[in-house]
């Protein structure tokens, strides 16, 4: 069993756990509470200077752990294929521009397509972007999300479905980022983590709660000992692999956005030091 976390110093919080903070106030809070690291959602860069923020993150004594997200290649038409397939190299682009070593790809899905098709079109779109990839530096993370997502989200479900594709594409800058809201029901998981980590895939490690009842599937995830995830058991096998991350807040929830974002930060940081 993990032991209990004593410092801030591997704490990471996406940008969209704090949605209703510009990337200004997020850098400023967080390096302020003694966080390590941030995740960079790619709607906070808008309109910014990419490479100016990564720094001033940087200044501010965090790490940038990684740009969130890529993916979502499945599509209909060559046409629409194509197009996100363009957008991950931008994604990439702004990666390598904020100093990010790693994107997060939610892979998509497409209603109604056969979820090996799609699976298949992730692969081939993923591996489309490699070398782009590869020649600045980034890597880039298969996010398995829960089945309740495998309609339109993605089509990888599983952390076995993720190690699979790792091991199809079979490239050093192809990994796993092993989220405990979308794996923490899954009775094979423990074993998965194991052959993540002994494959050297496992690059990212996500974690909040699951809240019951549950009022929206999307956005009301809890802080972490809210809920009915073992957040620390699931620690404690990353950890075995050897993996020496960062732990990433990664909370949607209305309920929280529309509360102090100030109070909802010193929650997450006590939350992290006691139940993760």
């Amino acid at each position: 069993m993990a032991q209990p976390i004593v410092d801030t110093s591997k704490l990471c919080i996406h940008t969209i756990t704090t949605k209703p903070w510009p990337i200004e106030t997020a850098i400023e809070r967080f390096s302020a509470h003694g966080v390590g690291g941030m995740t960079i959602w790619r709607d906070a860069l808008t309109g910014r200077d990419i490479a100016a923020t990564g720094q001033r993150i940087r200044d501010a004594g965090m790490a940038v752990v990684s740009l969130c997200r890529g993916g979502f290649f499945p599509a209909e038409t060559d046409v629409a294929r194509q197009a996100a397939i363009d957008d991950n190299h931008r994604a990439i682009d702004e990666a390598a521009a904020l100093g990010a070593p790693l994107i997060v790809l939610v892979c998509g899905a497409v209603p109604k397509q056969p979820l090996p098709l799609s699976r298949q079109q992730i692969q081939d779109g993923i591996e489309s972007i490699l070398d782009h990839a590869a020649s600045v530096g980034v890597k880039l993370a298969i996010e398995p999300l829960h089945p309740m997502y495998a309609d339109s989200r993605s089509a990888i479900n599983t952390l076995r479905q993720a190690n699979d594709a790792c091991a199809a594409i079979d490239s050093p800058w192809v990994g796993v980022a092993v989220d405990v809201y979308h794996l923490w029901w899954d009775p094979d998981l423990e074993a998965q983590i194991q052959r993540c980590g002994a494959m050297g895939k496992l690059f990212a490690f996500h974690i909040c709660d699951w809240r019951t009842p549950t009022e929206d599937l999307l956005n009301d995830r809890g802080l972490m000992g809210e809920g009915s995830i073992p957040v620390r058991q699931i620690r404690g096998w990353v950890e075995q692999t050897g993996f020496n991350g960062f732990n990433e807040v990664e909370i949607f929830s209305n309920r929280y956005w529309a509360g102090d974002q100030e109070a909802f930060l010193a929650k997450i940081v006590d939350a992290y030091l006691n139940h993760s």
